[in-house]
């Protein structure tokens, strides 16, 4: 075994996981922050301001992800032609400044207005995050880098919830309304990392000028031996074909489904939580109120964390992505006749662990056979088809909400689409399209990167 390089690559890891991670992971918490800051703006105060309908509430929520869509493919390709440092920072202000402006809006149609500029604002964050994250290290180390970035979203409601909720106990400051304080409190933050991430970011680990030569060397060889021997593999599939490639559709329906569920629960646990004082007449404050809803956060951080590292030793096998989602789709309906608050948060804590808990290792399956530029627009438009979802759970949940009077058809909704993501994992992996993972002892201890079959 050579012993100086395995030195060497267990210190560029970690470096990278030290340096670059966190930073990252804090951009995506103010990104999931500002996407989601209407969820508690809503039943504290925003949706009565307004004469927001559950339907209006939930196209409000869900037209978001319509300008989002429209931009996230070609924002993804300009990611990777001008490099992540400057196009990353560049999204994030200007979703700041977006977001900035909800503190004054003044109508319903305003709302909408704001919700769909945003999201073209954001476009190309996330699956510029993931392709960044993706060009630094080697795809053995990958399941475990993209865990420590995906905690940043459970997290985000975890410390956000709470968070959100003290804001607009800040009722009357600056003359404003606690739902909208709430809303400057979470745009100021996403324009000051935004500009910090212009000065801090690498495009590439020849670029960081906190590695040193060796790892610079090592970083810089694995990858490219590993972009060679993943292009040398799938020579067919470029830009141009990967909007006819039968594992990227596919795997765009998979994700589809832990999205529905993802947004169906951010956008509408705040209000299923108010909701609890008609139902079962409990009474709980604002600040309250958050608190409970990041219950199922957190233990949702831990399965994360746990299941990717899971992953990361075994390599990543079809059941952790494909158990989670069977979990999660059967679970979610059952929160209906939990019979008391405890209960039913209890049984979305359970929905929330399997979400998390697939969706990193979901995102190490799209680079098995795709790189450079086709990599960037097969994992937008496996991003782009999956936030149809966000836009699909938002409205279609309080549309149907309205129309039935309870949320009991929009989780079975919700459930169908998680258990239809287990099953067509499984039919991708039985059809030999996508590889299983491999484990770093697996590979050839001198860091040459080649997958071997479990």
């Amino acid at each position: 075994m050579d012993t100086t390089q395995s030195v060497v690559e267990r210190s560029a890891i970690r470096k990278v996981a030290i340096r670059l991670v966190p930073f990252v992971a804090l951009m995506f918490f103010i990104n999931y922050l500002d996407r989601t800051a209407i969820s508690f703006a809503g039943p504290n105060g925003m949706n009565a301001d307004l004469g927001l309908s559950a339907a209006q509430f939930g196209f409000a929520s869900g037209v978001f992800f319509i300008g989002y869509i429209l931009l996230e493919i070609p924002s993804n390709l300009a990611l990777h032609k001008f490099g992540a440092r400057r196009w990353l920072a560049r999204i994030m202000v200007s979703w700041g400044i977006v977001s900035l402006l909800f503190t004054w809006v003044g109508s319903v149609e305003h709302l909408y207005v704001l919700r769909f500029i945003l999201g073209v604002a954001e476009a190309g964050f996330f699956p510029g995050a993931i392709l960044f994250l993706s060009l630094w290290v080697p795809s053995r180390h990958r399941s475990k880098i993209l865990a420590l970035f995906y905690l940043a979203q459970p997290l985000t409601t975890v410390i956000g919830a709470p968070l959100a909720g003290l804001l607009i106990q800040q009722h009357g400051l600056f003359g404003l309304e606690g739902w909208r304080v709430m809303y400057l409190g979470v745009a100021l933050p996403a324009i000051i990392v935004g500009i910090i991430a212009w000065f801090y970011l690498a495009d590439s680990p020849a670029k960081a000028k906190w590695l040193t030569p060796d790892e610079k060397t090592w970083l810089t060889g694995a990858l490219e031996t590993e972009k060679k021997e993943t292009a040398a593999s799938n020579k067919h599939v470029s830009v141009r074909t990967v909007f006819g490639n039968g594992k990227v559709w596919m795997l765009s329906a998979i994700y589809f489904g832990f999205i529905y569920g993802l947004y169906a629960l951010g956008f509408f646990l705040p209000t299923i939580i108010a909701g609890f004082e008609g139902l079962y007449g409990t009474k709980f404050d604002v600040f309250q109120k958050g608190l409970i809803t990041a219950i199922p956060y957190l233990p949702a951080a831990f399965a994360l964390y746990f299941w990717s590292k899971d992953a990361t030793k075994r390599g990543v096998k079809t059941w952790h992505i494909a158990l989670p989602a069977l979990i999660g789709g059967l679970s979610i309906p059952l929160a209906l006749f939990a019979g008391s608050p405890a209960a039913t948060i209890a049984v979305i804590t359970i929905t929330a662990m399997s979400i998390f808990a697939a969706l990193p290792n979901f995102w190490t399956v799209p680079t098995q056979f795709l790189t450079g530029a086709a990599a960037a627009a097969g994992i937008a438009l496996i991003n782009t088809v999956g936030n149809l979802a966000g836009f699909s759970a938002g409205y279609v949940t309080g549309w149907v909400k309205d129309l039935t009077g309870s949320y009991t058809v929009p989780m079975f909704v919700v459930g169908g689409f998680m258990l239809l993501s287990a099953v067509l994992m499984v039919v991708l992996s039985r059809s030999g399209k996508v590889s299983e993972g491999v484990t770093a002892e697996a590979l050839d201890p001198a860091g040459a990167g080649h997958h071997s079959e479990p």
